[in-house]
Parts: structure tokens; C-alpha cells; sequence
């Protein structure tokens, strides 16, 4: 069965630091542009937003202006698995964390003024990560 399978999250206080894993079953994460979304509570389907992506080959990554220098992407071949770092958590950072697999449009150029579906195949049922004191 191919699918992907977020964890990780939980609560944090601000500024602490948090690790996402997403596990894939069915295929290998070097085979697929992959990447993260999130949508914040309170939030529309539409609102949800992009925050990072990896191609396949691991030689691009692109972020989110709202996360750049917090968050880092990686994966673990060996593993099979993508990790989203996330590091100096804010409130607004607070939300559902989904993990994408994507098609070679995923992740290409521009894409954090793209809508946050583009290229995207299928993703998880996400993570809930909650940022508060």
C-alpha cells in the first residue's frame, strides 16, 4: 500500500525545537519530489500553506519565507523517511503538518508563490503541532 505516515508532533513552548518524521510505505522517498504543508487552526483547505520541499534527487530544497533559517528538510534513505527540523517554534507556527509526495512539477521552480497543491500526488493525515506557554 503506498502511503506516507506523519509523526512527531506535540506541544512545545516558544522557541523550543520539534523534529517531524514522515515514513513511506509502498515506494521509496528518493523516487518522488516530497515536501510539507501546513494548515493552521481556524483555517480554510485553501488557506493551507507550503512550507518546505526536496526533490527527488536531494539537491534542491525551498522553504517558506515564513520558516527559512528555523526549519531544515532532510531524509533518510536508509530509513525511508523525510524529517521536517523545526527550531525557535513561534505560536504562529502552530498548526496540522501534512507530508506531500509530489510529481516533478513538486517543488520546482517558484514554488512558494505557487498554491501550496501544486504537483502534489497524495500526503498524509498530518501531525498537530501546538506552540505554547
Amino acid at each position: 500500500q503506498v502511503q506516507v505516515v506523519e509523526s512527531g508532533g506535540g506541544l512545545v513552548q516558544p522557541g523550543g525545537s520539534l523534529r517531524l518524521s514522515c515514513t513511506a510505505s509502498g515506494f521509496r522517498v528518493n523516487e518522488y519530489n516530497m515536501g510539507w504543508f501546513r494548515q493552521a487552526p481556524g483555517k480554510e483547505v485553501k488557506e493551507r500553506e507550503g512550507v518546505s520541499c526536496m526533490t527527488r534527487s536531494g539537491g534542491s530544497a525551498q522553504y517558506a519565507d515564513s520558516v527559512k533559517v528555523r526549519f531544515t528538510i532532510s531524509r533518510d534513505n536508509t530509513k525511508n523517511t523525510l524529517y521536517l527540523q523545526m527550531n525557535s517554534l513561534k505560536a504562529e507556527d502552530t498548526a496540522m503538518y501534512y507530508c506531500a509526495v509530489g510529481t516533478s512539477d513538486y517543488c520546482s521552480e517558484s514554488w512558494s508563490e505557487k498554491s501550496y497543491a501544486y504537483g502534489i500526488r497524495f500526503g498524509g493525515k498530518g501531525t498537530l503541532v501546538t506552540i505554547s506557554s
